[in-house]
C-alpha cells in the first residue's frame, strides 16, 4: 500500500500509524519541548522524503519504475533545483552519503565548491586595508565558488546508477516548461530577499520578479525555459555540457561582468574541477556507529564531537527537559570551539581528524561539562596532535540556503544528501536559468590573526567549510536512520539533536524532528521560538546561560529503518517536506 502523508493526513491514516508504531517501538519520553504535526509515514518497500512536494514525487516515481536510490536522488535535485531555487542546484555544491547494499559499503562524495586559482589571500581586504562585511562580500560574482553539484551527481550516478542519465531530468525539465505554482516558502523567500539585494541583477529581476517591479505572488505560475534548455543539453552531454563550452561561457562571463564584486573565476577552474569520493567519518554512540561527511565539512566531526561528550551523561531517562537542553548547549559550545580553530579543508590544512574524535581527549573535554554551571566561551582543546598552537580561529558562519532529502529504495540502497548554494538565491547571479552560489563567503575573510593562519583561510582551489551534515547512522553494521538538514552553521545541532532524540529517547524520526530547537555556537543560546524550546529560558537563565528565543526554521528530512525492515519517514513542518512511501 501506498503512504502519503500531508497535513491535511485523515484520520484512519493516523489511528492505523500510531497503532502500528505502539507495537513496534518503545515508549518515547513526552516531549516536553516538542510539537507535534502530523505523524511518521509508514512504508515497507522505498521511501524517499524531501523539502518539496514535487521533489518527492519525482523521487518516488523513480523508486516505483525500478531505479535505485542514486537514480531518484538524480531526479530529486534537478526537480529541487526548479521548485525550490533559493536553496540549492547545479549552480551550487553537494555532500552525499551513499549506502551499497549490495556490497554493504557507505561512501562520502564530495561535491563542495572550490575557490578560482587566481585568488589570494587578501581576496577580501578592501584598498583601505579593512575587510568586507559578508553583506559587502555576497553579491555579485565575487562570492561565487566553482559549482560541484553537477560532477559529484555524474561521479556518483556512473558509479551506482540504473537508469539513463538522461531519463533522471525529465521531471525537472518538464516543470521548468509547464511551469510550476509558487509556493508560499519560495513567495516569502522573494519578498524577504527583496530588502537584501535580489533585485539589481537582470536575468534574477526578470525571473523573480513582475514588470512592476513587485515580487511574484504566491500561487504565480513560474516557467523556466531558459534552465529546461540548460537541463536537456546535460541530459544529452553530460556533465561536461556545464563545465566546458558555451554554458561554461555564460558562467563565467556572468561571474566576471557584476559591477561591484566581479569574480576571478576562469575557464580553466570549471573545466579542472573534479567531484572527490572520500572516506565517511563515523563515530561509535551508545550501541551505534553516526557515519557523516568529513572535511572539508565540520559536519560529522563537530555531531560526532557533540554525541562523544554527551555520551558520558545517562539521556535516555531525563528527555527533552531544561536539564537535557543545559547538556547539550555545553558540548556544543565545545564542538564548535574546536570546529573553528582545526576545521577546514584537509587537502590544504593539516587536521586533526582522528584527534577530534579520540575518545580519550572527548573524555577530558566532556569533564568540562557541569549540570549546575555554565562555561561563558569554551576554549579549543588539545587533541592528540602538536599544531593548536600554530593556529587562529576562525568565527565565519556560513548561511542557512540549502537543502536536504534521503532515498532509501527497495534493495536497501540508502541516499543522503545535504546540497546548497549557500545563502538563499545565492550570490543573486542567475544564468541560464539558474542561481550561482556565494560559498566563498564561507572561507574565513581574515586569512590570519595575530600572526597565526586561519585553517578556513582562502586559498586558490580550496574548498570552503561547511557544516551540511548528512548522516547515516548503522547498527551492527546496517543503516538503521538516514537523516540530515539545512541550516547553515546551525545545521550541526539540528542533525545532533534529531539523533539523540531517536536514539536515545526512542522516538520516532517525524517526533524527534519536530522538538523545538535547541542551539549553542559558542556562545548565547537560541531557543526555537513557538514551541517548547521556549519554555525552557527560564530554567537556563537561572543556570547561567544567555538565551534568545527566534526562528529557527531547519528542513530536517529523515527515515527510519526498523529491524522489521519497515520504514518510518519524517519531514520538517518548518517547510514544505513531503514523505512518500510504499
Amino acid at each position: 500500500m501506498r503512504w502519503i502523508v500531508s497535513s491535511l493526513s485523515v484520520l484512519w491514516f493516523v489511528i492505523a500509524v500510531d497503532i502500528a508504531i505502539a507495537q513496534t517501538a518503545r515508549p518515547a519520553p513526552e516531549p516536553a519541548t516538542g510539537r507535534v504535526e502530523h505523524p511518521p509515514v509508514m512504508a515497507e518497500k522505498f521511501m524517499v522524503a524531501a523539502a518539496h512536494p514535487l521533489a518527492s514525487h519525482a523521487g518516488h516515481a523513480v523508486l516505483a519504475s525500478g531505479g535505485n536510490a542514486m537514480d531518484a536522488a538524480v531526479a530529486m535535485q534537478m526537480v529541487l533545483n526548479v521548485v525550490e531555487p533559493q536553496s540549492s542546484g547545479i549552480g551550487g555544491g553537494a555532500f552525499m552519503l551513499y549506502w551499497d547494499a549490495k556490497t554493504r559499503r557507505l561512501t562520502a562524495f564530495d561535491g563542495r565548491e572550490t575557490a578560482p586559482r587566481a585568488v589570494g589571500p587578501d581576496y577580501f581586504k578592501q584598498p583601505d586595508g579593512s575587510f568586507k562585511s559578508f553583506w559587502g562580500a555576497f553579491k555579485g560574482g565575487g562570492s561565487v565558488g566553482v559549482p560541484g553539484t553537477l560532477a559529484m551527481l555524474e561521479l556518483a550516478h556512473r558509479m551506482h546508477g540504473r537508469h539513463s542519465w538522461a531519463s533522471l531530468f525529465e521531471p525537472a525539465i518538464e516543470h521548468a516548461e509547464r511551469g510550476f505554482e509558487i509556493s508560499p516558502r519560495l513567495a516569502a523567500s522573494i519578498a524577504l530577499a527583496e530588502s537584501k539585494g535580489l533585485g539589481g541583477f537582470p536575468e534574477t529581476t526578470a525571473y523573480f520578479f513582475n514588470p512592476d517591479g513587485t515580487p511574484k505572488a504566491e500561487g504565480t505560475v513560474l516557467k523556466n525555459p531558459a534552465f529546461a534548455e540548460t537541463l536537456s543539453t546535460i541530459a544529452r552531454d553530460g556533465a561536461k555540457a556545464f563545465y566546458t563550452g558555451p554554458i561554461a561561457r555564460d558562467i563565467v562571463a556572468a561571474v566576471r561582468a557584476t559591477a561591484d564584486n566581479p569574480g576571478l573565476m576562469t575557464l580553466e577552474d570549471l573545466a579542472d574541477y573534479k567531484a572527490k569520493i572520500r572516506a565517511p567519518v563515523c563515530m561509535p554512540y551508545r550501541d551505534y556507529e553516526v557515519c557523516g561527511m568529513g572535511p572539508p565539512s565540520s559536519g560529522a566531526l563537530t555531531v560526532g564531537q557533540i554525541l562523544g561528550m554527551l555520551e558520558h551523561f545517562e539521556l535516555s531517562g531525563i528527555g527533552p527537559t531544561p536539564e537535557a537542553a543545559h547538556l547539550f548547549a555545553e558540548a556544543s559550545k565545545l564542538a564548535y570551539a574546536d570546529r573553528g580553530l582545526y576545521m577546514a579543508d584537509s587537502d590544504f590544512t593539516r587536521m586533526p581528524t582522528k584527534g577530534l574524535l579520540d575518545p580519550g581527549y572527548l573524555t577530558i573535554r566532556a569533564q568540562q561539562i557541569s549540570r549546575d554551571t555554565v562555561i561563558e566561551k569554551a576554549q579549543p582543546g588539545n587533541p592528540p596532535w602538536r599544531d593548536a598552537a600554530l593556529r587562529a580561529p576562525d568565527t565565519q558562519r556560513e548561511r542557512a540556503g540549502t537543502s536536504h532529502f534521503v532515498v532509501r529504495d527497495a534493495e536497501g540502497n540508502a541516499v543522503s544528501m545535504t546540497t546548497t548554494i549557500e545563502s538563499g538565491f545565492g550570490s543573486r547571479v542567475m544564468v541560464r536559468g539558474f542561481l550561482l552560489n556565494n560559498e566563498l563567503t564561507d572561507f574565513s575573510f581574515r586569512p590570519s590573526r595575530n600572526g597565526r593562519p586561519v585553517a578556513n583561510r582562502i586559498e586558490g582551489g580550496k574548498r570552503p567549510r561547511s557544516s551540511m551534515a548528512p548522516t547515516i547512522v548503522l547498527r551492527d553494521g546496517e543503516p538503521m536512520l538516514l537523516v540530515g538538514s539545512p541550516g547553515g552553521s546551525r545545521i550541526i545541532a539540528y542533525v545532533a539533536q534529531t539523533l539523540i532524540g531517536v536514539l536515545d529517547w526512542g522516538m520516532n524520526p517525524q517526533a524527534a524532528i519536530n522538538v523545538g530547537h535547541v542551539v549553542n555556537r559558542n556562545g548565547a543560546t537560541d531557543l526555537e521560538a513557538g514551541t517548547g524550546a521556549a519554555d525552557l529560558a527560564g530554567a537556563l537563565n537561572a543556570l547561567g546561560h544567555e538565551t534568545r528565543v527566534r526562528d529557527l526554521n531547519s528542513g530536517l528530512h529523515a527515515i527510519l529503518i526498523r529491524p522489521d525492515g519497515t520504514l518510518l519517514g519524517g519531514a520538517d513542518p518548518r517547510r514544505e517536506g513531503l514523505v512518500l512511501g510504499e
